[in-house]
């Protein structure tokens, strides 16, 4: 930082937050730090010398912003903080590239062998414990004897991975009934594969897969936990569920399954919240907004009359 001179160093959750101290110490004007998310083990609270560091750490930075109102309601409290002093910007989604297109979801479904008339339920993200793809697979499992178009395709990889193909593999319910497409660069195109996307996380910032998936006109079905009930508006554009509920999954699933009109619904929904509320312009408009103000209050910058938002 002394070397480069920067006039704004920006740190990023706790792997990043010491940066913020170098800032001071190397006389950057402008000190940002943002918390974007959560670990699993984040959900019982942080032990107490992390709280302390994040609280000088906090005073110290010119200003911190968390993705939602739950983060910034949970790092106020654990550091000690006034929630006032935290900003909220949210992320946001790219419209042109998440967008529906049913040529191309048709043409991912030839591709992987999945029925061009099935129900396609899809999860996108890390195969890891947070994000408890298990409690998807239950549900599926309990769908599955009365509803022989059900499909269930799961995007990424990670470590639980081989736990889940393992509990495909062994029952009889689902074994020929999920793909397991792994780490993808064509996302957009996997999403429109799909009829509903679910989130079953057992903690959750702002889920940017949620977002891409609101965006491609999907229903969403996410857990009532983290940033969830911030994007998606419940019997709007999607439905919410107690985290780990397999039965209350499965209940919203064959709802979706059986109202095609209903689906149809939510989907136009979930693009309508997705372009209006988290558009990508959006954010980096507040981005900007956030750096200039910052620079231009501490005199890094001479002071910005006007910007055009593209």
């Amino acid at each position: 930082m002394k070397a480069i001179h920067p006039d704004i160093v920006h740190s990023r959750n706790w792997g990043g937050i010491e940066a913020i101290v170098a800032a001071r110490l190397a006389r950057v004007p402008v000190i940002v730090h943002s918390e974007h998310g959560y670990e699993l083990e984040m959900s019982d609270g942080l032990p107490v010398r992390q709280r302390m560091f994040r609280h000088l750490a906090y005073r110290w930075a010119t200003a911190v912003f968390t993705v939602t109102q739950e983060l910034r309601s949970y790092h106020a409290a654990q550091a000690w903080c006034n929630p006032e002093t935290i900003r909220v910007l949210y992320n946001g989604v790219d419209g042109e590239r998440f967008q529906p297109q049913p040529q191309v979801g048709s043409a991912i479904r030839r591709h992987l062998r999945i029925p061009a008339d099935g129900f396609v339920v899809g999860f996108v993200g890390r195969m890891v414990p947070l994000k408890d793809t298990m409690t998807l697979l239950r549900a599926a499992e309990t769908l599955a004897p009365n509803s022989p178009e059900l499909h269930v395709l799961l995007v990424g990889s990670g470590p639980e991975l081989a736990r889940l193909r393992e509990y495909v593999l062994g029952s009889p319910l689902l074994n020929g009934r999920v793909t397991f497409a792994g780490s993808s660069d064509s996302v957009p195109d996997l999403l429109n594969a799909m009829d509903v996307f679910v989130l079953p996380s057992l903690v959750e910032g702002m889920s940017n897969t949620l977002l891409e998936a609101l965006a491609t006109g999907l229903p969403v079905v996410a857990t009532r936990v983290g940033g969830n009930p911030e994007i998606v508006e419940d019997s709007v554009c999607g439905y919410l569920f107690p985290p780990g509920d397999a039965t209350q999954l499965c209940a919203r699933l064959a709802t979706l399954l059986q109202n095609r009109q209903l689906r149809a619904r939510f989907g136009r929904a979930a693009r309508e919240r997705a372009v209006k509320h988290f558009s990508l312009g959006s954010m980096l408009a507040r981005y900007y907004d956030l750096y200039v103000g910052m620079a231009e209050q501490q005199g890094a910058i001479p002071r910005v009359e006007t910007y055009v938002r593209n």
